[in-house]
């Protein structure tokens, strides 16, 4: 139980470290970093035989940055 929350709390460390970085750059970057990302993914789901499994710290990071996503009115 200890080393999932050490995992959790060194995993959560490194994503905070890379969050000033995203912040500064500017949107252009950004747009092309978030298109990158949402191809890769589409790849690698694509290479899947089973569902997608995320490991907690994966959903805790994913509802944290889900919570600073724009929602239309």
């Amino acid at each position: 139980m200890s080393f999932v929350i050490v995992s959790l709390l060194y995993k959560l460390a490194r994503k905070l470290l890379t969050v000033p970085s995203v912040l500064l750059r500017r949107g252009t970057a950004k747009d092309a970093e978030l298109l990158v990302l949402r191809h890769e993914n589409a790849v690698l789901r694509r290479q899947l035989t089973g569902p997608v499994r995320y490991e907690p710290a994966d959903r805790f990071w994913l509802a944290g940055l889900a919570g600073l996503i724009p929602r239309p009115h």
